[in-house]
């Protein structure tokens, strides 16, 4: 069979592509590559006859068909995951992308055609109607509402404003960090024990100022035990604790 060729204008290969597959009324999941690759020639060389500047785009998807053709002669690659790899599969997605810009562009260009049929008047709204306001009756808007009964609203609200505070988070002011400076206090305590050689504990604590100094004192205490610098002795549970220094023995 001869096939007969009627030039057309394309707008590029994928619409000469999608032209042969409508025309031959092809599934474009399963296209029939050599069939296509021998139309799509067909047209190539009739449009070199006509021009022979024809355009690279239809040059290379040429080369693409003819690549396309070869790879379905050759036996099936098998990916990863055990499946045939189909070598129109790229092509496919090609045109299916192609095809919904291209219906996508007829859309627009009938809702454009269609807009053009339309015609809107101008706003000739005349000048009184523009300019009049309804008026307002303060009466009608307050209605059987009294300063009394405003007072009251507003009072009401302000209750319920004051129901919202934690009567004692509200109280709780910002805590501030204390600090207290380990070596100047342990300097302090060993001027201490020298100078007092022996004292209650309770002596040493009754010289601090807050509850972390007081803790710090009874950490550098313990450290100055462990160091040998001091002796403890307490005759009792409760009983007073007694520092002795060992220097001074």
């Amino acid at each position: 069979m001869s096939l007969e060729i009627k030039l057309q204008v394309f707008e590029g290969p994928m619409d000469l592509l999608m032209h042969l597959i409508d025309k031959n009324q092809i599934d474009i999941y399963d296209i029939p590559i050599v069939t296509i690759t021998e139309q799509y020639m067909e047209y190539i060389n009739a449009m070199q006859k006509e021009d022979m500047e024809v355009t690279s785009e239809f040059l290379v998807m040429a080369a693409t068909l003819i690549d396309i053709k070869c790879k379905m002669l050759l036996p099936k690659e098998v990916n990863e995951d055990g499946e045939e790899e189909d070598p129109r599969a790229e092509l496919v997605e090609k045109l299916l992308e192609y095809k919904m810009y291209k219906y996508m562009a007829y859309e627009l260009k009938d809702r454009q055609m269609d807009a053009g049929l339309s015609w809107f008047r101008h706003k000739d709204i005349p000048k009184e109607v523009k300019e009049y306001e309804v008026p307002i009756d303060f009466s009608d808007l307050i209605g059987d509402a009294t300063l009394t009964k405003l007072n009251e609203i507003f009072q009401d609200l302000l209750k319920r404003q004051e129901d919202k505070v934690d009567p004692i988070r509200s109280k709780f002011g910002n805590i501030e960090k204390e600090t207290v400076d380990m070596d100047a206090k342990t300097l302090y305590i060993k001027a201490y024990i020298r100078e007092h050689k022996t004292f209650s504990f309770r002596q040493l604590l009754e010289k601090q100022h807050s509850k972390t100094e007081v803790i710090v004192t009874f950490l550098i205490v313990l450290e100055e035990m462990k160091l040998g610098e001091i002796e403890i002795q307490q005759d009792g549970t409760f009983a007073d604790i007694i520092i002795t220094s060992r220097k001074a023995s």
